[in-house]
């Protein structure tokens, strides 16, 4: 098999909107202060057409509160970097066997049919504990959003593009863990690092199932980023324990997961990636 030529000085210039004609459904993006927002603003920026999902209840029940859907898909409009990209919002409780399928065909005909990457940022959270407080209802209702919707919408989203022609690039499923596997773990939150330890696990299977559609599937470990969720001196405690002496902000990981989208990082699949900033636990 001959070797593919080295990439000529053109390919090497990087292109200012290099997802310009692409489009995405980024999960879990209905707070401004939240990492689902900041990658949506990314993807705007690179040039995608972006449907915004979001679940406002989830969010209004917590204590960070929710955000008006209409700031937010805004504050995503303002970013975006070619002005024929579309930014569209809609609602949906991903706990139900269905929504997963229904929402990428909603997402999909909102931006024109098409959808080439797929983030799956969502995630519930409370309603969790250590192991002598979990009980059945616990592990069922994080095992329905947290890994049974997302391994949903990574098989609707692979149906649906089946239907383009084969091996058509730019296909990419992005999914995010939260540091379960490394030392510590996180033993107040069993049933959530139970989840999410599913998906970390089940990365590589994934992306080798859809390899032959060209498509990627990477996971992101953000590490603590400030979400507005802590304050006071367990905050600062937090930010002592970066080299840079501050919290990870949802642009961190969003600067990954935007580059994990384009085509320099075609070559990148089957990755768990954590993206800590050398948070010592």
């Amino acid at each position: 098999m001959p070797l593919l030529p080295p990439p000529s000085p053109e390919d090497l210039r990087r292109d200012p909107l290099p997802l310009r004609g692409r489009s995405a459904l980024v999960t879990g993006a209905s707070r401004r202060g939240g990492i689902g927002h900041a990658v949506a603003r990314r993807l705007a920026a690179h040039g995608a057409s972006v449907y915004l999902h979001h679940h406002v209840p989830h969010d209004a029940a917590l204590p960070w509160g929710a955000d008006r859907i209409e700031d937010v898909v805004d504050s995503v409009r303002a970013a975006a970097g070619d002005p024929e990209a579309l930014v569209v919002a809609g609602p949906g409780d991903l706990a139900g066997p269905a929504a997963p399928a229904e929402l990428i065909a909603t997402a999909a005909g909102a931006l024109g049919g098409r959808l080439d990457i797929l983030v799956a940022n969502h995630a519930r959270s409370g309603s969790d504990g250590p192991l002598d407080a979990i009980d059945a209802d616990m592990l069922d209702a994080h095992w329905a959003v947290d890994t049974r919707s997302v391994v949903l919408l990574v098989q609707a989203y692979a149906r649906l593009r089946r239907e383009l022609p084969a091996r058509t690039p730019g296909g990419r499923v992005l999914m995010m863990t939260s540091g379960q596997d490394i030392a510590g773990g996180m033993p107040d939150e069993i049933a959530y690092a139970l989840q999410k330890g599913a998906l970390a696990s089940v990365t590589r299977s994934l992306a080798t199932t859809l390899a032959e559609q060209a498509v990627t599937v990477n996971t992101v470990n953000p590490g603590p980023v400030d979400t507005d969720y802590l304050t006071g001196e367990v905050y600062d405690a937090v930010a002592a324990r970066f080299p840079a002496g501050r919290w990870g902000m949802p642009d961190d990981p969003a600067r990954l997961i935007a580059w994990l989208a384009t085509d320099e990082a075609d070559w990148i699949t089957g990755q768990v990636i954590n993206s800590e900033g050398g948070f010592r636990r």
